[in-house]
């Protein structure tokens, strides 16, 4: 029977132990290296998404809605105004007392008289103009400041 020597035993069990030591040590530096390299794409991702959304907003117009939705609502209530205290009295001189709310269409009176079915025709025409007048002040408040050349398209 061979006999084994206690010193190659206590070698064995070091070369062992740096063996199991290195082992990990590798690991930790795998596990490193990989979380690095999770943290180097997650910023070019980011980077690659702040990008594109700028990107996208010089390509689309974004600008350009982001301006006109602004100065759309400050002159609606405006340009509001300024239909009903001069437009509207206007038109009621024109009219009649009634104005454009007095304009209806009565397609269908019951048997007293009293109207079943009545076509609002004023109001209709009451919000054509405020529509038309609130674009027309869009359209030169952008054109008068130069907006619509805020955000061209990249080429």
């Amino acid at each position: 029977m061979a006999t084994r020597n206690p010193s190659s035993k206590k070698t064995a069990e070091a070369d062992v132990r740096q063996a199991r030591l290195e082992a990990r040590k590798a690991k930790a530096e795998a596990v490193k290296a990989k979380a690095q390299a999770a943290r180097e794409k997650a910023k070019s991702a980011s980077v690659s998404h702040v990008s594109g959304f700028v990107g996208f907003i010089r390509e689309k117009g974004v600008i350009g809605l982001a301006v006109g939705l602004a100065i759309g609502t400050a002159a609606t209530g405006v340009v509001t105004q300024i239909v009903a205290a001069v437009i509207t009295p206007t038109v009621s001189l024109l009219i009649g007392d009634k104005g454009l709310t007095g304009l209806n269409f009565v397609a269908k009176r019951a048997a007293d008289g009293t109207p079943l079915v009545t076509y609002a025709v004023g109001d209709l025409i009451d919000a054509l103009i405020k529509f038309l007048a609130v674009a027309a002040v869009i359209y030169f408040v952008v054109i008068g400041l130069k907006l619509d050349k805020l955000d061209k398209k990249s080429d």
